[in-house]
């Protein structure tokens, strides 16, 4: 799969597993993202996705790098519904 492919899902997987913040931007816990049985099928590297959906500014979490167990309480923001 290409990058722009794994984000596009990515993004209807913030869709469908988060809700709305205060600022009305879609957000989800990364622990959430990470136990969900469809992203685990989706995504052959979650946490690359992620790295390159926050360099692209399309989505925004605190850190460099999410860790299962250690960040699963960390938000993950939707910025840009799209690319």
């Amino acid at each position: 799969m290409n990058v722009d492919h794994e984000i596009t899902l990515l993004i209807e997987q913030i869709h469908r597993l988060g809700n709305k913040n205060a600022d009305g931007k879609y957000s989800v816990k990364f622990g959430v993202l990470f136990n969900d049985d469809d992203c685990a099928n989706l995504f052959e590297a979650l946490v690359g996705t992620l790295r390159a959906a926050k360099k692209k500014k399309i989505i925004n979490f605190e850190g460099q790098l999410l860790l299962q167990g250690v960040h699963d309480n960390v938000d993950v923001v939707l910025l840009k519904e799209d690319q």
